[in-house]
């Protein structure tokens, strides 16, 4: 978004990325062919397969929102696009006691991303983060454990599973709105990673 954006007054919100469409469609496949085995994971919806950057909070104030708008733009003029590799799945905290359903992704350029956005959420007043990143895109959380054998199972043989790779060149500001079953999701702004490769290579050279 470009000039004054006006934001909405204490709201839930988050930074994410998404991933490109041919990777929604072999995730969504493979989420399905999940649903199907058990009742006890809510499998996430393809609009919400999201990588979240920062969680922000329940009750956002829109001058905190401001801020952070401000600061985002910045890091996103001087960061280029970068690839992703979306293989592996697995559950937090582990198999034996899921309570998340996850697919792994890999990429140095995500994390110092997420370093940069963590660093001016604090910056802008939020509290900092408590657990380290963990690049990971949520696919399910599970309710309750019937028939998890089964889909342990699945998360096994899908543990060296190539999902295939996205081009990360935006990143956006959500509200999240949730729901008895799932959440929805508004964009309040879009990021276009428009910086030039050697920035990244800089960044990392110190």
């Amino acid at each position: 978004m470009e000039g004054a954006t006006q934001f909405p007054d204490r709201v839930r919100a988050f930074v994410a990325l998404r991933m490109s469409s041919g990777v929604e469609d072999v995730l969504t496949e493979f989420v399905e062919s999940q649903r199907a085995l058990s009742s006890g994971v809510r499998w996430v919806r393809r609009a919400n397969l999201h990588l979240t950057l920062r969680f922000l909070g329940d009750r956002v104030a829109a001058e905190e929102l401001e801020q952070l708008h401000q600061g985002l733009e910045e890091i996103a003029a001087h960061r280029a696009p970068f690839v992703i590799e979306v293989r592996g799945t697995g559950a937090f905290p582990n198999s034996e006691r899921p309570q998340v359903v996850w697919v792994g992704l890999a990429s140095g350029e995500l994390v110092d991303l997420a370093g940069r956005v963590e660093a001016l959420a604090v910056q802008c007043g939020f509290p900092p983060e408590r657990r380290s990143f963990s690049p990971h895109l949520t696919i399910g959380r599970v309710r309750h454990r019937q028939e998890w054998a089964t889909v342990r199972r699945a998360l096994s043989e899908g543990a060296t599973r190539n999902f295939g790779a996205t081009r990360a060149d935006s990143m956006t500001l959500y509200r999240s709105f949730l729901g008895p079953e799932t959440s929805t999701y508004s964009e309040l702004a879009h990021y276009t990673l428009s910086g030039e490769a050697q920035d990244v290579r800089m960044a990392h050279g110190g």
